[in-house]
C-alpha cells in the first residue's frame, strides 16, 4: 500500500506508479484463485470501450487479450479443483499464485492510468514509460505462470494449452508507443519549442494533438489542466525526498503542458460547452453539482454552508470543514455545532472517503481541489496554488511563452470581440487569474485592466460578473492595484457596488476596495470619491452575508486614513454598527467585526463622540467584553473603551467605573489575556482607579466574588 503521510493519511498514488498489496502469509490457494478470477475478469472487460485508451492502443489491446486468456485458464483450474477432489490446489501453488496476483494488480493500475480522463496528455508524453511498465508487468505474468506447479498447469488439457499460450504471448509481446502516439508527442514538443520562441503554433497542429488524446470540448481541456495541477501539487508535496534536478525538470514540463492546454482552451474553443458552464461560473456552488446518489447538503460544512475542501470528523461523528471547526473550538466552544453534544476531545479525524467524492466531483468539472496532494497543514498554502503558482515550481520559457500568447488573445477579444467572444474571454480571464499570480501579472502586463474596467458597465450580467471577479483577483497583485488606480477605475468599482446587475458582482466589487485600500495613501485616494465611504456604510447596514462582510473589511481598510473617519461618521457608520452589535450573537464573526470597526472609528475624536452619543452602545460593548468567546473580540472591546476614555475624559471614566461587571472582566483579562489585551486592560484599570483616588472614593470592587479573591497587580 502507499506509505502514510506525516499526517497519518495515505499518500495519493502517483500516475504510472504501480504499488501492490501482497497476500498475507499462510493464505490458502482457494481465496487467491477466487481473487485472481475477479481481477482477470475486470481486466478482460477493459477492451470493450475502444475510445477509453487513446494512447498505447495496440499494447493495451494485447494486454487485455492476454488477460482474457488468463481468465479462461483460471476458470479451467477452478473447474478442475471443484469437480475432482484429487485435483485440489496444492499448497505449493501459493507462491506462483501470489506473484500472479501482484502482477495482475499492477496491470489493473496501469490500464486504469492509461484510461484515466484528464490524464491523457500526461500519459501521451510518458508513453515510453507506460510501454516499458506494461512490458515488465506482462513479463511478471509469464514468470508467475512458469512458477506454478505442473499439477496446476495441467489440471486439464484445456488448462495446459491456455497456460502455455498465455506464457508464450506474455513473454513475446512487444509493447511500444504507436506511430500515432509518437507523432502526437513530437507535435507537443514542437509546439513547446515554438512557445519558447514566442511564436504562435499552427492551430491545426494543436487541434490534432487534442483529437489524438480524445479532448474535444472546453470542459475536457479544463479536466486535463485540473489533473496536471493536482499532479504538480502532489509532486511538490513529495519533492523533499526526490532528486532535486529531476523534480525541477518534471515541474517545468508539467507547467509547460498546463500552459499548452490553457492556450488550446483559450484559442481553439469558441465557446464554453453547456456541460462546463456551471463550472466556469464560479458563483455556482459545486455542491449543487454533486453525484445523484449524494445529497448536496452532505458536501457542505454545517457551520459555513460552503463546500468542504478538507472534511474532518469530530468525536460525535459529525463532519465539518477543518478550518471552520478549528475556529469553533479555538473560540472556546466545546460542543458539537449540529448535535449540541459535548466534544470528548478536540481531535479531528480526516474524512478521506468524503474528500475523495468531493475531489472526483470537482475534477469532473475541471476544478482542482484546494490543497490536493498536500498534507492538511500545508493545505492553506496550496489553496490558491492552481496552475502551479504557489508551489514554488519553475514555469520555464515554454510555459511563459504560451501564457503570454494566451493572455494576448484574451485581451484582443476583450477589446474588439463580439458579445459572445467577450463572455468567453472574461470567463477565461476570471478562471486564469483567480488562483495564479503568474497569470495575474501577465494580464496586467498585457493591459487587460482598462478593458476590464470598460466592461463593468456592460449590460450583459455574465460579462459584468466576470469582469468584477477578474479585477478582484488582479487587485491582489501590487501591479494590478497600481494599474487600477492609474486607469481611474476606483469610481467604476464603487458604481458596481451600488448598481451591479447581480449580488455576486456587488459583493466582489466591495472586496476590490479592500485590496485597493492596502496602504494609507490609497485609502485616502479612495476616500476622495464622494460615494465610496457612504456606499460601503450602506452595504454594511442593508447588505447580508458575504457582501456585508466584504463591505466591513473594506471600510476597516479605508479607516486607516484619518480623513475618512468623519465621512464614515457622517454616513451613519456608528448607527449601522450598533445595529449589528445588537442583533448579532456575542461570539460570532459579525459582532467581532462590528466592534473592531467601532474601535477603529473611536481612534479619532469625531468617532469617539459618535459612539458615546449612541444610547446604550457603551453598555453593549461592556456586555460583549464579558460574554464574547473570541480573544480578538475582547481585545477590540478593550481598545474601544480605552479610546473612549482618551477622547471623552473623566466623565467617560466615571461612567465606565459604574458599569456592572466591567472591573471583573478587566481583572480577568489582566490575568489571562494576551499581551496586547492585558496591556490595554491594565491601562483602563489604572484610569478608573486614578479617577476614584482623585475624588477620594474607594474604587469599585469586581462584581464576581471569584475575581475579588484574586490579587492582580495592575501597576
Amino acid at each position: 500500500m502507499p506509505p502514510p503521510s506525516p499526517t497519518g493519511e495515505p499518500k495519493r498514488r502517483r500516475l504510472l506508479s504501480l504499488p501492490a498489496v501482497y497476500p498475507c502469509e499462510g493464505i490458502s490457494p482457494a481465496p487467491l484463485l477466487s481473487s485472481l478470477l475477479s481481477l482477470a475478469a475486470d481486466l478482460a472487460s477493459r477492451g470493450t470501450d475502444a475510445g477509453a485508451f487513446p494512447v498505447l492502443r495496440r499494447g493495451v489491446r494485447q494486454a487485455v487479450r492476454i488477460a482474457g486468456l488468463l481468465l479462461a485458464f483460471l476458470e479451467e483450474v477452478e473447474d478442475a479443483a471443484v469437480t475432482t477432489a484429487a485435483a485440489a490446489l496444492p499448497s505449493s501453488a501459493v507462491l506462483g499464485l501470489t506473484e500472479l496476483h501482484v502482477a495482475m494488480q499492477k496491470l489493473r493500475f496501469l490500464l486504469t492510468d492509461c484510461a484515466r480522463r484528464g490524464a491523457r496528455l500526461w500519459v501521451l508524453v510518458n508513453a515510453g514509460l507506460a510501454a516499458s511498465e506494461l512490458r515488465v508487468v506482462l513479463g511478471s505474468v509469464a514468470a508467475a505462470l512458469d512458477a506454478l506447479p505442473k499439477s496446476v498447469v495441467d489440471a486439464s488439457v484445456e488448462a495446459g494449452e491456455l497456460a502455455r499460450l498465455v506464457s508464450e504471448q506474455a513473454w513475446r509481446v512487444s509493447v511500444r508507443p504507436d506511430a500515432g502516439d509518437e507523432r502526437a508527442a513530437r507535435s507537443v514538443r514542437s509546439i513547446l519549442e515554438q512557445f519558447k520562441a514566442g511564436v504562435s503554433p499552427d492551430a491545426e497542429d494543436a487541434r490534432r494533438v487534442l483529437e489524438h488524446i480524445g479532448v474535444s470540448t472546453w470542459s475536457e481541456c479544463s479536466e486535463e489542466i485540473a489533473f496536471l495541477e493536482d499532479e504538480l501539487q502532489t509532486r511538490t508535496a513529495d519533492g523533499a525526498g526526490e532528486d532535486s534536478s529531476s523534480g525541477s525538470s518534471d515541474a517545468v514540463l508539467i507547467n509547460s503542458l498546463m500552459a499548452f492546454l490553457v492556450y488550446c482552451r483559450v484559442v481553439l474553443f469558441d465557446e464554453i460547452d453547456a456541460n462546463a458552464k456551471a463550472a466556469a461560473d464560479v458563483g455556482v456552488r459545486p455542491a449543487a453539482r454533486c453525484p445523484d446518489w449524494i445529497r448536496p447538503e452532505a458536501l457542505q460544512c454545517p457551520i459555513t454552508l460552503d463546500l468542504m475542501t478538507d472534511p474532518v470528523t469530530v468525536s460525535t461523528g459529525q463532519t465539518y470543514d477543518r478550518a471552520s471547526i478549528t475556529r469553533w473550538i479555538k473560540a472556546g466552544c466545546r460542543t458539537c455545532p449540529v448535535t449540541g453534544e459535548r466534544l470528548r476531545s478536540a481531535d479531528v479525524v480526516p474524512n478521506a472517503a468524503l474528500r475523495g467524492i468531493i475531489e472526483r466531483m470537482l475534477l469532473s468539472n475541471g476544478v482542482s481541489l484546494p490543497g490536493a496532494g498536500a498534507s492538511s497543514s500545508s493545505a492553506a498554502g496550496h489553496r490558491h496554488g492552481a496552475l502551479g503558482n504557489n508551489t514554488g515550481a519553475p514555469f520555464g520559457p515554454a510555459a511563459d511563452g504560451a501564457a503570454r500568447l494566451a493572455v494576448a488573445y484574451i485581451v484582443a477579444q476583450l477589446s474588439t470581440g463580439s458579445t459572445a467572444e467577450r463572455r468567453k474571454a472574461t470567463s477565461e480571464a476570471r478562471k486564469l487569474c483567480k488562483h495564479s499570480a503568474f497569470y495575474r501579472l501577465r494580464l496586467v502586463e498585457a493591459n487587460a485592466v482598462p478593458w476590464m474596467l470598460c466592461l463593468l458597465s456592460s449590460t450583459d450580467a455574465w460579462v459584468q460578473d466576470n469582469a468584477v471577479a477578474s479585477l478582484l483577483s488582479l487587485s491582489k497583485h501590487p501591479r494590478g492595484r497600481a494599474a487600477l488606480f492609474e486607469a481611474g477605475g476606483v469610481g467604476l468599482v464603487v458604481d458596481v457596488i451600488n448598481v451591479g446587475a447581480r449580488t455576486e458582482a456587488r459583493q466582489n466589487a466591495a472586496a476590490v476596495l479592500f485590496y485597493l485600500s492596502s496602504s494609507a495613501e490609497h485609502a485616502e485616494e479612495i476616500g476622495r470619491i464622494p460615494e465610496a465611504v457612504p456606499t460601503l456604510v450602506q452595504l454594511v447596514r442593508d447588505g447580508a452575508g458575504r457582501g456585508r462582510k466584504n463591505a466591513m473589511v473594506s471600510l476597516y481598510g479605508l479607516l486607516q486614513c484619518a480623513s475618512n473617519h468623519g465621512k464614515a461618521v457622517s454616513a451613519g457608520a456608528v448607527a449601522a454598527l450598533a445595529g449589528l452589535l445588537s442583533s448579532a450573537d456575542r461570539g460570532d464573526d459579525l459582532a467581532v467585526d462590528a466592534v473592531a470597526l467601532l474601535a477603529r472609528l473611536a481612534e479619532q475624536p469625531a468617532g469617539a463622540q459618535a459612539v458615546l452619543a449612541r444610547p446604550g452602545l457603551v453598555a453593549r460593548v461592556v456586555e460583549a467584553l464579558a460574554t464574547s468567546a473570541s480573544r480578538s473580540g475582547k481585545d477590540h472591546c478593550v481598545a474601544l473603551l480605552v479610546s473612549l476614555c482618551r477622547h471623552g475624559g473623566e466623565k467617560v471614566v466615571a461612567l465606565l467605573g459604574r458599569m456592572p461587571g466591567l472591573m471583573s472582566s478587566l481583572y480577568t483579562l489582566v490575568a489571562d489575556g494576551g499581551p496586547q489585551t492585558c496591556k490595554r486592560a491594565r491601562a483602563l484599570l489604572n484610569l478608573i482607579h486614578r479617577h476614584y483616588e482623585m475624588d477620594g472614593q474607594p474604587p469599585p470592587a469586581p462584581a464576581s466574588s471569584e475575581a475579588g479573591e484574586r490579587i492582580v497587580r495592575v501597576l
